[in-house]
């Protein structure tokens, strides 16, 4: 669009909105549209082809001196814009180049703030942005949606703001949503056949906002208030036990989180979606070089269950040099010291038996990396010391854990913890965390975080289905990278899965538990199961080190939120397909359509003819295929199937 036709445009448009104060901007598809009205209130409404999904959404913030943005505003000055770029990541979870188009649209209002809007293909989002002198203390801001009638949501239902957010998507009617019904993000909503994902990016010095209902299709925005006092139990559990009457004191001029609707016609499309990615700030790390994603070797899920060797298998030295050997042998690039390897409270020595510096030099010399668990509180008092000395000792990155909470003042922490590291050229991934919120575009080197119900709750309960496994794509995984921790080698059926907190195992088949590394995204992806195991099982092993942890480009094919997916993932010139399903064994048909034009080599890895009754059944084949070929895809109950398609 050249630079006269938008002043025009402009000039009539600011003219008739000055009058209306009804203001209309849609995607650069035209598919979106975006209508905002000021007048005692802010309210926003959003189509898709015509389609209502988000309808008078009331906006404002309060300020404990009194003052509420957002009521009786007078516009001041008001602007539509566009942006058209390319994002190319640091590390790239979906793409290797991102295009970040969209619409945006600013008003301006007299009181000192103003509101911006961007209406994208795959979304909307909008965000305050206060131009005040002073500090400002914000008591509570307030962020409502209204869904047409009939709706329903995957709602992921909390009991707490202090949380782990590892929670089950339970699908409900939103009129059965009520106020007591506290919800972390991202939460799926499904409106007029069109879903809508909500959460936020660039949340940085403010809390992170979680949902509550309202009843007949309403659901409210809810943060946690400021701590004001605290009680930490053992090392870890740093409970709230009063609050400020306010959920931020900051800066008066600044730009809060940005509130996220991604917004797709089909399920498959959610997964597509790089909305968060894109409204997150760019990267502030100048050499990037060192960060290199990967595979990791894990110790604590399998609880070191290592067998056939000459040595007792524990917190020791001897232990992890199992582990770096295996690693190194099978191209893993990473091993993980889980809990125990330091005192609990002092992250800045190591217990009797382990010897971090010559673990770390024993693992270069192998071409291995060290990642090391720590506590988040315990990590956070002695942060300056102990990144120093990680550094020292040859680490490559920590594991945080236990934060559990999004207010204020542990949002921050995250900020200062990734920024701290990436000084001293550590990865950092975090654990009991919350959902991601583009954090990784701006410090890469925070390459993945939990804030999911993964793999390790298998060892002590029966909530991580295969239906739930296919309901995260579609939820929790549209916010960012999921540190699930796939991998595991003893497969169970429906009937005779048992938790077991030692001796683990997962529910679904075996080719499941591999399509997953197709599936989930993690630039540090874990190998859950035991080395042992893996060595045993050379061949899922193989098939699994060989499956990138970043990507060139994505494509959902089929899929419904917790029934099945399939999609396909391009690295270079060569292509991964993986499919998986709930409970319920289906068929699913490949068109290879999306294959430039050629001959290739398919290496499949799919549920065995037994795999029913035997979860570990599978098959491992090769054939030839070509652009445009056909095939039907078997999956048993909890099923899954993967392959790697090369050009010849």
């Amino acid at each position: 669009m050249k630079r006269t036709f938008i002043l025009a445009l402009l000039s009539v448009i600011t003219g008739y909105w000055a009058v209306a104060k009804e203001y209309k901007f849609s995607s650069p598809d035209n598919k979106i549209s975006v209508t905002i009205n000021v007048g005692a209130d802010i309210k926003w409404s959003a189509t898709i082809e015509g389609k209502e999904v988000i309808n008078n959404s009331k906006i404002a913030m309060m300020l404990v001196n009194g003052r509420v943005l957002g009521e009786n505003e007078k516009v001041t000055k008001v602007s539509l814009s566009k942006l058209n770029d390319i994002i190319r990541p640091v590390v790239a979870n979906k793409r290797s180049e991102i295009k970040d188009n969209c619409n945006i649209l600013t008003i301006s209002f007299n009181s000192g703030f103003s509101l911006q809007f961007r209406a994208y293909d795959d979304g909307v989002a909008y965000r305050f942005e206060t131009s005040f002198k002073d500090d400002i203390t914000i008591k509570n801001e307030v962020s409502e949606y209204a869904f047409p009638a009939g709706s329903h949501s995957w709602y992921p239902l909390e009991s707490s703001f202090m949380s782990h957010n590892e929670r089950t998507f339970i699908y409900s009617s939103l009129d059965t949503i009520a106020k007591k019904h506290l919800a972390s993000l991202p939460t799926l909503f499904q409106v007029n056949g069109v879903d809508v994902l909500v959460t936020e990016s660039d949340i940085e010095d403010y809390p992170g906002m979680w949902l509550i209902g309202g009843g007949s299709g309403k659901i409210s925005g809810i943060w946690s208030k400021y701590p004001d006092t605290e009680k930490l139990t053992r090392d870890r559990d740093l409970f709230v036990t009063s609050t400020k009457d306010y959920i931020a004191k900051t800066k008066g001029t600044r730009t809060f989180p940005w509130r996220a609707f991604v917004i797709a016609q089909n399920d498959v499309k959610l997964i597509e979606s790089d909305l968060v990615y894109k409204l997150a700030p760019p990267n502030k790390i100048e050499d990037t070089k060192w960060i290199k994603p990967g595979h990791v070797a894990w110790d604590w899920w399998n609880a070191n269950n290592l067998y056939g060797v000459d040595f007792r298998a524990g917190i020791n030295n001897d232990t992890y040099k199992y582990y770096i050997d295996f690693a190194s042998k099978n191209g893993i690039e990473y091993v993980i010291l889980d809990e125990g390897w330091y005192p609990l409270g002092n992250v800045l020595v190591s217990v009797p038996g382990i010897n971090v510096p010559e673990l770390c030099k024993y693992a270069e010399s192998k071409h291995v990396g060290i990642i090391l668990w720590v506590v988040w509180k315990t990590f956070w008092d002695n942060i300056d010391e102990a990144i120093v000395l990680y550094e020292k000792w040859g680490v490559k990155g920590v594991k945080v854990d236990f934060m559990q909470r999004d207010d204020q003042k542990v949002v921050n922490f995250y900020l200062e913890a990734a920024r701290k590291t990436a000084e001293h050229h550590l990865l950092i991934d975090f654990h009991g965390a919350y959902k991601p919120d583009g954090l990784g575009r701006t410090w890469p080197n925070a390459l993945t975080r939990e804030g999911v119900k993964g793999m390790e709750n298998d060892k002590w309960s029966k909530d991580v289905t295969p239906e739930h496994d296919v309901t995260l794509p579609f939820t929790r995984m549209i916010a960012g990278p999921m540190d699930y921790t796939p991998g595991a080698l003893v497969n169970m059926d429906k009937a005779n899965f048992t938790p077991n907190f030692t001796r683990p195992e997962s529910q679904g088949t075996r080719a499941h538990q591999v399509a997953l590394y197709v599936i989930y995204e993690s630039p540090l992806q874990m190998l859950a199961d035991s080395p042992s195991n893996y060595m045993k099982e050379q061949e899922t092993t193989d098939f699994i080190v060989k499956i990138p942890v970043v990507w060139d480009d994505i494509l959902g094919i089929d899929g419904k939120v917790g029934e099945y997916l399939l999609l396909a993932r391009r690295s270079g010139k060569d292509w991964f397909v993986g499919a998986i399903t709930n409970w319920t064994s289906r068929d699913i048909d490949l068109d290879l359509s999306f294959l430039p034009a050629g001959s290739y080599s398919m290496g499949i890895f799919k549920d065995g003819i037994n795999a029913d009754r035997y979860a570990g059944d599978y098959k491992y084949l090769k054939t030839k295929v070509k652009s445009g070929d056909k095939m039907k895809i078997h999956l048993a109950p909890g099923g899954g199937w993967a392959a790697r398609i090369t050009p010849e």
